[in-house]
């Protein structure tokens, strides 16, 4: 079976799977592209109109609103969803009656569809008939039954809450998966030399998980901007798309608005974001670790 190891052999192997990424990954990529540059409407003619589009989104209230929304559903995102699922990992990760259970009900909203998920907290978080305020109004805390979602306000923060809970078991498993790695001889050299739980946390776990950060950051980054079915089912986008992201803004320009290359360049605006967000995140925790070293 030597010859499995030539690069022919390889390249031959390989080509189904970059065949396949390269029509439906890489190819419409360069597509969104090319008609960004354009005032394709869907039908007929496109017209090259250059970075029109571009210029155009500084002026565009609605995508401007899109833009912060999105920001602040990150924002809240990395910090929760980063620190909750770490905190729900290590709990995963000791040895109880009923661990097992734990982690199903802790990872079963992953396996959920997000339109599906999006029903069941618009009916939670409706401010007119949700459950979240009529249990409030019921225990006499009517100042807190606020509109939590159809809101200009709160509609950010309750789009970034659930999704968090929609994905914090993904990203806790992650996490368990990058604490298993450790070396029970690191932990147990700790305890002989007196070190108490926390200093194992800070000093050991934390440190050597720090590869695992990147990842799931990376992974955070890139799914809020692929939100989408959360905010169609909980908002609507609404009121006058005040909380719109960018991808939901992006899809009303595009199948709503028919402005076809308008929509396009918001796709690929999307698109560097979560590049640039990622790699810079990588660049600065990368050259953070070679000053350590």
């Amino acid at each position: 079976m030597h010859w499995l190891s030539t690069k022919k052999a390889k390249a031959v192997m390989l080509f189904p799977t970059l065949l396949v990424y390269s029509i439906f990954i890489v190819i419409p990529v360069f597509i969104a592209i090319y008609y960004s540059f354009t005032d394709y409407s869907g039908l007929g003619k496109a017209n090259f109109v250059g970075v029109k589009n571009y210029i155009n989104m500084f002026g565009d209230k609605l995508f401007l609103i899109a833009l912060r929304n999105t920001l602040v559903v990150l924002a809240c995102s990395a910090v929760f969803l980063l620190a909750g699922s770490f905190l729900v990992a290590l709990l995963m990760n000791v040895s109880f009656r009923g661990n097992a259970f734990f982690k199903m009900v802790v990872f079963a909203p992953y396996v959920i569809a997000p339109i599906i998920i999006g029903i069941i907290w618009g009916y939670i978080l409706n401010p007119n008939y949700g459950l979240l305020n009529n249990v409030l109004r019921s225990i006499g805390l009517d100042a807190l039954a606020i509109q939590w979602i159809g809101g200009t306000k709160w509609s950010p923060l309750a789009l970034a809450m659930v999704f968090t809970w929609q994905v914090l078991g993904f990203h806790a498993t992650i996490f368990l998966s990058g604490i298993k790695t450790i070396p029970g001889d690191i932990y147990e050299a700790c305890a002989i030399d007196g070190a108490n739980g926390l200093q194992k946390l800070f000093y050991v776990t934390i440190p050597m998980l720090k590869e695992t950060f990147i990842i799931n950051i990376v992974l955070i980054v890139t799914g809020v901007f692929k939100i989408y079915e959360l905010v169609y089912q909980m908002t609507g986008g609404g009121p006058a798309h005040q909380s719109e992201l960018l991808t939901s803004y992006m899809y009303f320009t595009v199948f709503s608005s028919r402005r076809y290359g308008y929509g396009m360049a918001i796709a690929v605006v999307i698109l560097a974001l979560s590049i640039i967000g990622s790699f810079a995140y990588i660049k600065i925790t990368t050259q953070k670790q070679r000053r350590e070293v």
